[in-house]
């Protein structure tokens, strides 16, 4: 299997995370940004989320600071009603157009084009409406509805970065943990399965979907 290598992310590479509610970024994509963060000192992250009020604002800054650490750049958190976002389309899109572009940055996580929740559809969407000429790596989220996919880019994780992972979703976003699926077990259950799928030596793994990679 033929590796990428960020190796721009040594010198001031900028990394646009974003997601629809409080969690989605750190279950998304958290374990690559730890990963990134470590090995890439020279990186920047900015994390955007969409829908974030009362005690949900709080968590997504907390879990800003845990997952990006010195790395974070900048934490835009906005107020949009939590499953109605695609009714407010052109409010959201004026975020990304007027707040997001002028970022320009190197690589961007969003969500998958194909998630089953519609505020994830859209932020996806408008993702590759304003960053047209980008990285864009689409990450998974596991739900009820069954829609994980076939996703083709993998990011290997060793155990320490998994359990930190796990450690800070289940940490800061306690307002969560009454849902039947946020779990420790859920988490893993997905990272063991993409490690299997790409053969990390770990046993765990992040997966994205790219619908366009220039090597």
């Amino acid at each position: 299997m033929l590796p990428l290598k960020l190796d721009g992310a040594a010198s001031g590479t900028k990394i646009l995370c974003l997601g629809a509610h409080s969690d989605d970024i750190e279950i998304g994509c958290g374990g690559t940004i730890l990963r990134l963060a470590g090995e890439y000192p020279g990186c920047e992250f900015h994390w955007v989320v969409l829908s974030a009020t009362g005690s949900r604002e709080a968590e997504a800054r907390r879990a800003a600071r845990l997952f990006a650490g010195s790395r974070l750049r900048s934490c835009l958190l906005k107020s949009f009603r939590d499953g109605f976002m695609p009714y407010s389309g052109g409010e959201v899109k004026a975020v990304f157009e007027s707040e997001l572009k002028g970022i320009s940055p190197d690589l961007i996580f969003t969500h998958s084009g194909g998630d089953a929740h519609q505020d994830h559809r859209l932020v996806s969407e408008l993702t590759w409406n304003t960053f047209r000429n980008h990285l864009i790596l689409e990450y998974e989220i596991p739900k009820y509805d069954g829609d994980l996919g076939r996703p083709g880019v993998f990011v290997p994780l060793d155990g320490e970065i998994c359990e930190r992972k796990t450690g800070y979703i289940l940490d800061a976003f306690r307002s969560q943990r009454d849902k039947h699926w946020f779990d420790k077990e859920t988490f893993y259950s997905l990272m063991r399965l993409r490690g299997m799928e790409c053969s990390a030596s770990s046993g765990y793994a992040e997966a994205f979907h790219c619908r366009k990679l220039v090597l």
